[in-house]
């Protein structure tokens, strides 16, 4: 993907933040970025083997989250009425 639809993607994220989180996840071998030498220059970002293979993992974890949100929210909502 490139940067910009990265962006979109992801509207709730700086530009600053998105920048640092792939070089991060580049550094640590989980997105590969290619340069293409074009005006104005072209940036694409993809996952790598090692990233795609955590996917199921990150997938259980979401479809565990799904399966407890309400019971999250919930004691979210208790626990806020305890503090104030």
């Amino acid at each position: 993907m490139r940067f910009n639809t990265l962006q979109r993607a992801l509207p709730d994220i700086s530009q600053k933040m998105l920048t640092l989180t792939l070089r991060t996840l580049e550094e640590d071998g989980m997105v590969s970025r290619k340069v293409y030498a074009e005006v104005p220059p072209r940036v694409e970002y993809t996952l790598t083997e090692r990233a795609r293979s955590l996917l199921p993992y990150v997938n259980n974890l979401i479809s565990w989250a799904l399966e407890n949100m309400d019971g999250i929210m919930e004691d979210r909502k208790k626990h806020r009425v305890a503090v104030l």
